[in-house]
C-alpha cells in the first residue's frame, strides 16, 4: 500500500486572513494562485465573481492556502504538493465548543513563552496555560477561534 497524500482543510469566514495568520505563525509560504486565476479568467473558464484582489493580485474568493517552504509545488499555479493547509470560506462562524482536531506547535525547546507572545502579536489569543504531570503547554486560538497548542 502507498501512503496517502493529504492536505488539511480548515473552514473559515475569511480564508485570506487565516492564510496570512498561519503563514506567519508557521513560517510557511502563502500560496500565490494569481497566475492560475489570471489564466482561467482570460480563457473565460471561470467568472470574475469567483475571484477577488488580495495584496494587489487576483486570488480565489473562497480559497487560500499555505505550504511548507521546503515542500514541492506546482510552479504554474504555486499550489503545494506536500504539507499544505487550505482555508475555505464557509458562511457560518466556528461553532462554540472545543475543536475535534487541532494543531500542536513545537517551537525550539525553551522558547514556548516567547513563541506564545509572538503568536499573540500575530492575532492569536491565549486561552489558558496547562501544567500537568505529563507536561505543560499553552492553549491558544487563532483569529477565528480555532484552538491550537504550543508545547
Amino acid at each position: 500500500m502507498t501512503a496517502i497524500h493529504w492536505k488539511l482543510v480548515v473552514d473559515a469566514t475569511d480564508p485570506h486572513a487565516q492564510a496570512a495568520f498561519w503563514a506567519a505563525a508557521l513560517d510557511y509560504h502563502r500560496e500565490d494562485h494569481s497566475a492560475l486565476v489570471t489564466r482561467l479568467l482570460d480563457a473565460g473558464a471561470v467568472p470574475p465573481t469567483l475571484t477577488l484582489t488580495v495584496d494587489g493580485r487576483p486570488a480565489w474568493r473562497d480559497l487560500a492556502a499555505v505550504r511548507h517552504p521546503d515542500d514541492p509545488f506546482d510552479p504554474a499555479s504555486d499550489t503545494g504538493l506536500g504539507h499544505r493547509i487550505l482555508f475555505q470560506r464557509v458562511p457560518e462562524p466556528k461553532p462554540a465548543g472545543k475543536n475535534r482536531l487541532h494543531m500542536d506547535l513545537h517551537p525550539t525547546p525553551g522558547t514556548r513563552k516567547s513563541e506564545v507572545t509572538r503568536l499573540e502579536s500575530l492575532g492569536a489569543t491565549l486561552v489558558r496555560e496547562v501544567d500537568e504531570p505529563g507536561g505543560s503547554w499553552s492553549i491558544l486560538s487563532d483569529p477565528e477561534g480555532n484552538e491550537f497548542c504550543v508545547h
